[in-house]
């Protein structure tokens, strides 16, 4: 019996070929065709066909040219930055912050707008995303994607907002009238997750496939990143650990929107601040923490008893799912630095059978919005390079 036919089997290959090249164009290039051709195993002519092809689609240019050797010079060429754009919006509970992105991840611009003297969520989603736009001097109709960070849980069914306590007038149906109103691919995912997102790919967990990321900030929040991928759960509500039911705080059975769970009582910005307070530190709960690490010895029962009650959530997280790391992150987390993640690892190898490694956050600007950014990329380089072929 012969064999069935595959049909479009060489298209593939170019498809494939040409995802290749344009990859390494973006972490080594600017490259010459012969480079193209040795790094991606191609012959001479097919590596000349494949620059042919990508120059005809627009997404590589000529940008110079390699000395050396005999003969004229070998043309240099890099993908166009400006062959589709990205924008990244961090949503928080009195600012929105928006940012515009090449298809070479080079931010172009970034805008900031304020959420306090507004009910319209809409509009300023809109707002912040044609300004940065505009800012990176191109328009709507150039970017291809944005992606939003929402504190809360994003339905992965639907895409929506499903439970965003820090954003009183964000609701369901909001994902619809966004993509209604910009005309353009919208995606919104939880922030935490994002600060993830940007820690696997310039942070400490660079090359770790499996970690989980605790946040320390207003509340407390987790990030669960399994064989590379974000693990968000069947409602969406993986991590959110504010609720997990630990010793010290009190069990709540009424979820409403004020409601604080066990783990948020005892670890979240508020309890920080108390436990500071005690020892005679003032101040929002990240410089009570800076405080008391300045101190030295003095500051030391402050970094002790924060490690103690995060290590309850820590062990618990990772006595379920045994990961390699854990990254401290959020502002309270940052603030505690090395100090705090070293107790952290060391009160969870006491009450646990797991010891893994507790690290601090190396992303050190804006992990949201950074995360957002490479979402963003990721999905359209995959639209862009991927349609390569006719």
């Amino acid at each position: 019996m012969s064999s069935a036919r595959q049909p479009g089997t060489p298209s593939l290959l170019r498809a494939l070929n040409d995802r290749a090249a344009l990859e390494l164009l973006l972490t080594r290039g600017p490259l010459t065709r012969a480079q193209l051709g040795e790094l991606t195993g191609l012959s001479k002519v097919t590596a000349s066909q494949l620059v042919e092809r990508l120059e005809e689609r627009g997404l590589v240019s000529r940008v110079g040219e390699l000395a050396g050797g005999r003969g004229p010079n070998a043309q240099l060429y890099a993908v166009v930055p400006h062959s589709a754009y990205v924008v990244g919006v961090d949503v928080g509970p009195e600012v929105v912050v928006a940012a515009c992105a090449d298809i070479t991840g080079s931010l172009t611009a970034r805008v900031e707008l304020s959420t306090q003297d507004t009910d319209d969520p809409v509009g300023v989603v809109h707002n912040a995303v044609v300004q940065a736009a505009a800012e990176a001097g191109t328009d709507l109709s150039a970017v291809h994607r944005v992606v939003l960070g929402t504190p809360g849980l994003v339905d992965p069914a639907t895409g929506d907002i499903a439970f965003a306590v820090d954003l009183p007038r964000w609701h369901r149906g909001l994902l619809a009238a966004l993509r209604e109103d910009l005309d353009l691919p919208v995606h919104f995912e939880n922030d935490v997750n994002l600060a993830a997102v940007a820690e696997a790919h310039m942070g400490a967990a660079r090359g770790v496939e499996d970690f989980v990321l605790v946040w320390v900030s207003r509340g407390v929040g987790l990030a669960v990143m399994l064989g590379g991928r974000l693990h968000r759960g069947t409602t969406g509500a993986a991590g959110e650990i504010g609720y997990l039911p630990v010793a010290g705080g009190t069990v709540q059975r009424d979820l409403s929107r004020k409601a604080k769970g066990a783990f948020q009582q005892l670890a979240g910005a508020d309890a920080v601040r108390a436990v500071a307070r005690e020892q005679g530190f003032r101040g929002a709960a990240p410089e009570a923490v800076r405080a008391a690490i300045a101190a030295g010895t003095r500051g030391g029962p402050v970094l002790d008893e924060l490690a103690r009650r995060l290590a309850l959530g820590v062990a618990a997280i990772c006595v379920v799912l045994d990961p390699a790391l854990v990254v401290l992150a959020g502002d309270v987390g940052r603030a505690g630095g090395n100090p705090l993640a070293e107790r952290i690892q060391h009160e969870v190898a006491a009450i646990a059978p797991v010891s893994p490694r507790v690290v601090v956050s190396e992303v050190d600007d804006e992990p949201v919005l950074q995360g957002a950014l490479l979402t963003a990329l990721d999905s359209v380089r995959d639209e862009v390079f991927g349609s390569t072929v006719g």
